[in-house]
């Protein structure tokens, strides 16, 4: 039986439930391919998984990590879509399929997508995501219009990176909270109005430059009490879209009398949205921000230093061995 090696998930709580080990490798179904791994990300729901939090959805051992980009080795005999020695992105269905931390991965075709042109696999693995987030987040869900004003909370982040450009991509008025280190940063993407989070109020920089009225749509990569804050900086009719758990109940009295939404996404991401992606990333309105790349062997230290804080981007993880 063929093998590959993998880092595995073994046990629940610190960096030391992950192992490398040899495991079989799979064998693509009559739907699915199979892709060589070449390049992959860190995710917020990774160090979540790791610790925990999702226990009861999450059978160990187990094989997690959710972006691919990598290069088709084989092809179920209904596939039609692909063929080996094409390069595809995707993200695995997470609590369903085998993930990314593992030399070979087999993936439903339908979530596949064929790898931007201009993108190295290091650059792609950033974007099935956080990307695919993005793309559910503002477009799907919130509608964003041409002319509206979008507040996008940590730009500097992995998603929110990504949102300042497809927001100015969209036509909106961008504004983002970040640390000062990374100002310079979210205003290279696009960001017309940056909002530094240690020294202003978001709530009152808003309302002021807004002349009270708030913004149409917020995008909320916090949580927390920045969900019940998004109802004092929205429009009426305007849409908040949060991207994170809710653990404790939140009153919606602010949203009714100003007709609010509320939009809640969690790993909405198919070919189709991968398609759209590519076609903004190879005219060059979408790129990459990668905060580091480390050796694939390495994903139980990268998923620790995602959860310590401070990254900027992405943290990526390379299959040299595997190319």
């Amino acid at each position: 039986m063929a093998t590959m090696t993998a880092s595995v998930l073994t046990a629940f709580g610190g960096p030391e439930g992950f192992e490398i080990q040899e495991v079989p490798k799979p064998t693509p179904k009559a739907n699915q391919v199979l892709v060589r791994v070449c390049a992959t990300s860190i995710s917020p729901v990774d160090y979540q998984i790791r610790r925990g939090d999702y226990k009861d959805y999450m059978q160990l051992p187990a094989i997690i990590g959710l972006d691919v980009s990598g290069v088709v080795e084989a092809v179920g005999e209904t596939v039609t879509a692909f063929q080996p020695g094409d390069e595809v992105y995707y993200a695995p269905r997470i609590f369903e399929d085998a993930g990314s931390y593992a030399q070979y991965n087999v993936v439903d075709e339908n979530l596949v997508a064929i790898k931007p042109k201009n993108l190295s696999h290091t650059e792609a693995a950033c974007f099935p995501i956080s990307g695919g987030t993005a793309w559910e987040s503002l477009v799907t869900r919130a509608n964003l219009q041409v002319g509206e004003s979008v507040l996008i909370h940590a730009g500097a982040g992995g998603v929110g990176s990504l949102a300042i450009q497809l927001a100015k991509a969209m036509g909106a008025y961008v504004f983002t909270t970040c640390s000062p280190r990374n100002h310079d940063l979210v205003k290279q993407l696009g960001a017309d109005r940056v909002i530094d989070y240690k020294t202003e109020d978001y709530i009152d920089v808003i309302q002021r430059e807004t002349d009270n009225q708030g913004v149409d749509v917020v995008f909320d990569t916090i949580g927390g009490k920045t969900i019940q804050q998004s109802f004092d900086i929205l429009r009426p009719f305007g849409r908040l879209v949060s991207i994170v758990d809710i653990e404790t109940p939140q009153s919606l009295l602010a949203a009714w009398d100003r007709n609010l939404s509320a939009h809640f996404v969690f790993n909405p991401v198919n070919s189709a949205k991968l398609d759209a992606l590519k076609q903004l990333i190879e005219r060059e309105q979408l790129k990459p921000v990668i905060d580091s790349t480390m050796p694939w062997q390495q994903v139980s230290q990268a998923i620790q230093r995602l959860e310590q804080g401070g990254t900027t981007g992405k943290i990526v993880l390379d299959f040299a061995d595997n190319n």
